[in-house]
């Protein structure tokens, strides 16, 4: 699956333990979306149409009302990267 690198960076943070939170509007639509690494530090280039690009390919999901993950789809589609810490 061609992913962009947007994407990539995303399931890359959230393969490493990072997770996605939202807020919704009063309509129950998710209205805001943050990504956050495992650190605690939020990735600014994370915004709302990419979340859905992610959801729609199922990349992502949440279960239970708990902050959206990635899922095993998304680890296999994620390539491996090195990690520069």
């Amino acid at each position: 699956m061609n992913i962009s690198k947007a994407e990539q960076r995303v399931l890359h943070v959230l393969a490493q333990g990072g997770l996605i939170r939202h807020e919704r509007d009063e309509g129950g639509r998710i209205a805001e979306v943050h990504c956050f690494t495992r650190d605690g530090f939020c990735m600014a280039e994370f915004d709302l149409p990419l979340f859905r690009r992610l959801k729609k390919r199922r990349l992502i999901s949440s279960r239970q009302g708990k902050p959206y993950r990635i899922t095993r789809r998304g680890l296999d589609t994620v390539r491996a990267q090195l990690d520069n810490r």
